[in-house]
């Protein structure tokens, strides 16, 4: 402000000026906590379609342990999988694969010192890692998809739409599978060993999961000595 000699004080409009940048500063703020609260949302979102996807690997992961586990199942002589089945059709589609996942994971590695790239061949097997498997681009692995305990499957899409009215929460993407490798017999000759792969999908295709384990069957009898 100023005053001129013999008059009345002269406006600047500074405090005009102050306020639209107070204004500009508030609102830049106000901005960046809403992208921050949009940003915290697709974490939240996207961690939730993760844990959906890992459990559902992990269910087809325990159906491939109890399947080794009931009955004789787990001492099926190994055959070459080229196909896709349902394990929910029968479970006596099932088979013991002989032809191992190559990819680069330790008990690859471990349990077959001979199998490279260079003497196993790219045709002849998939990298576990990558879904969907494939073998000379034949889909291949067992789907198997949950029940609860009123024996509803769990809502699948399988490339579907959601229903109109549904929420997509509700929906995975597509059924879990898994693939079981046999490794041979077990270090000790007690019991076989075998390489299990699973995976499971979110409510998308880009929210999925690859789980791959070890697992031992034991025999049921042991011999304790005597005569």
């Amino acid at each position: 402000m100023e005053r001129r000699p013999g008059g009345a004080p002269r406006q600047r409009g500074m405090v005009l000026i102050i306020a639209i940048l107070l204004l500009l500063v508030v609102t830049i703020l106000a901005v960046a906590m809403f992208r921050g609260m949009g940003l915290d949302s697709k974490i939240a979102g996207n961690v939730r379609e993760k844990q959906r996807a890992t459990h559902a690997a992990l269910g087809a992961e325990q159906y491939a342990e109890f399947w080794l586990s009931s009955g004789a199942n787990s001492a099926n002589a190994p055959s070459v999988c080229s196909g896709v089945a349902s394990a929910n059709v029968a479970a006596t589609l099932v088979q013991i694969c002989s032809n191992i996942p190559y990819g680069p994971t330790a008990v690859n590695a471990m349990n077959n010192p001979a199998l490279t790239p260079a003497n196993v061949g790219a045709n002849n097997t998939f990298v576990p890692t990558q879904v969907p498997w494939a073998i000379n681009g034949i889909p291949v692995g067992y789907t198997y998809t949950p029940l609860d305990s009123n024996g509803n499957a769990m809502n699948v899409l399988n490339g579907a739409s959601v229903p109109a009215g549904q929420s997509a929460a509700n929906y995975y993407a597509y059924a879990p599978g898994f693939y079981i490798s046999s490794l041979g017999a077990s270090a000790d000759g007690n019991g076989t060993v075998f390489q299990i792969d699973s995976y499971g999908y979110g409510g998308t295709a880009d929210s999925v999961a690859v789980i791959e384990s070890t697992y031992e069957v034991r025999s049921g009898v042991r011999n304790l000595g005597g005569p």
